[in-house]
Protein backbone atom coordinates (compact mmCIF):
# COMPACT_ATOMS: atom_id res chain seq x y z
CA UNK A 1 0.00 0.00 0.00
CA UNK A 2 1.35 3.44 -0.85
CA UNK A 3 0.21 7.01 -0.83
CA UNK A 4 0.35 8.89 -4.10
CA UNK A 5 -0.02 12.67 -3.90
CA UNK A 6 -3.82 12.60 -3.56
CA UNK A 7 -4.82 8.93 -3.23
CA UNK A 8 -3.96 5.68 -1.46
CA UNK A 9 -3.18 2.70 -3.68
CA UNK A 10 -3.16 -0.95 -2.60
CA UNK A 11 -2.86 -4.24 -4.46
CA UNK A 12 -4.00 -7.81 -3.85
CA UNK A 13 -2.60 -10.01 -6.59
CA UNK A 14 -3.41 -8.28 -9.85
CA UNK A 15 -6.33 -6.26 -8.42
CA UNK A 16 -5.68 -2.67 -7.44
CA UNK A 17 -7.62 -0.54 -4.96
CA UNK A 18 -7.53 3.29 -5.15
CA UNK A 19 -9.19 5.54 -2.56
CA UNK A 20 -8.75 8.95 -1.00
CA UNK A 21 -8.15 7.66 2.54
CA UNK A 22 -5.88 5.05 4.12
CA UNK A 23 -8.82 3.47 5.93
CA UNK A 24 -10.80 3.25 2.70
CA UNK A 25 -7.88 1.53 1.02
CA UNK A 26 -7.64 -1.05 3.82
CA UNK A 27 -11.40 -1.70 3.58
CA UNK A 28 -11.10 -2.12 -0.19
CA UNK A 29 -8.17 -4.53 0.17
CA UNK A 30 -10.15 -6.61 2.66
CA UNK A 31 -13.14 -6.67 0.29
CA UNK A 32 -10.96 -7.78 -2.65
CA UNK A 33 -9.09 -10.43 -0.61
CA UNK A 34 -12.24 -11.99 0.86
CA UNK A 35 -13.55 -12.45 4.37
CA UNK A 36 -11.37 -15.42 5.34
CA UNK A 37 -8.09 -14.03 4.00
CA UNK A 38 -5.33 -12.88 6.33
CA UNK A 39 -3.87 -9.63 5.06
CA UNK A 40 -0.35 -8.42 5.66
CA UNK A 41 -0.24 -4.77 4.73
CA UNK A 42 3.12 -3.31 3.90
CA UNK A 43 3.32 0.46 3.71
CA UNK A 44 5.82 1.99 1.36
CA UNK A 45 7.04 5.24 2.93
CA UNK A 46 7.11 8.42 0.88
CA UNK A 47 10.71 9.46 0.36
CA UNK A 48 11.95 12.98 -0.31
CA UNK A 49 15.26 14.40 -1.44
CA UNK A 50 16.83 17.74 -0.59
CA UNK A 51 14.62 19.71 -3.00
CA UNK A 52 11.38 18.17 -1.71
CA UNK A 53 12.48 18.56 1.92
CA UNK A 54 13.26 22.23 1.27
CA UNK A 55 9.84 22.75 -0.33
CA UNK A 56 8.06 21.06 2.60
CA UNK A 57 9.84 23.34 5.07
CA UNK A 58 9.62 26.52 2.99
CA UNK A 59 13.42 26.66 2.82
CA UNK A 60 15.95 26.65 0.03
CA UNK A 61 18.24 23.68 -0.69
CA UNK A 62 21.26 25.40 0.88
CA UNK A 63 19.53 25.72 4.24
CA UNK A 64 18.69 22.01 4.25
CA UNK A 65 22.33 21.22 3.41
CA UNK A 66 23.48 23.47 6.27
CA UNK A 67 21.26 21.69 8.81
CA UNK A 68 22.36 18.28 7.48
CA UNK A 69 26.00 19.32 7.77
CA UNK A 70 25.48 20.41 11.39
CA UNK A 71 23.79 17.13 12.26
CA UNK A 72 20.62 19.07 13.12
CA UNK A 73 18.41 17.39 10.49
CA UNK A 74 16.77 13.95 10.67
CA UNK A 75 19.01 11.07 9.65
CA UNK A 76 18.48 10.04 6.02
CA UNK A 77 17.12 6.56 5.33
CA UNK A 78 19.59 6.18 2.47
CA UNK A 79 22.39 7.96 0.66
CA UNK A 80 22.07 7.36 -3.06
CA UNK A 81 24.25 8.44 -5.96
CA UNK A 82 21.71 11.23 -6.52
CA UNK A 83 21.87 12.34 -2.87
CA UNK A 84 20.31 11.65 0.50
CA UNK A 85 16.66 10.70 0.97
CA UNK A 86 14.43 11.00 4.02
CA UNK A 87 11.02 9.70 4.95
CA UNK A 88 8.55 12.51 4.28
CA UNK A 89 6.94 12.06 7.70
CA UNK A 90 10.34 12.56 9.41
CA UNK A 91 10.88 15.86 7.58
CA UNK A 92 7.31 17.00 8.36
CA UNK A 93 7.78 16.11 12.07
CA UNK A 94 11.07 18.04 12.08
CA UNK A 95 9.28 21.07 10.62
CA UNK A 96 6.47 20.87 13.21
CA UNK A 97 9.02 20.60 16.03
CA UNK A 98 10.95 23.63 14.75
CA UNK A 99 7.74 25.65 14.44
CA UNK A 100 6.98 25.03 18.14
CA UNK A 101 10.39 26.24 19.32
CA UNK A 102 10.79 29.88 20.33
CA UNK A 103 12.86 31.84 17.84
CA UNK A 104 16.32 33.00 18.88
CA UNK A 105 17.10 36.66 18.44
CA UNK A 106 20.53 37.53 17.21
CA UNK A 107 21.97 40.65 18.86
CA UNK A 108 23.43 43.13 16.43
Amino acid sequence: MRRDPEIWVGRVGSREVRTTTREGCVRGLRRVAGRDAHLVIELTPELVGVSEAAALLGWDRRRVATYVGRGAFPAPVASLASGRVWRREDVEAFGRDRARRPRRRIAR
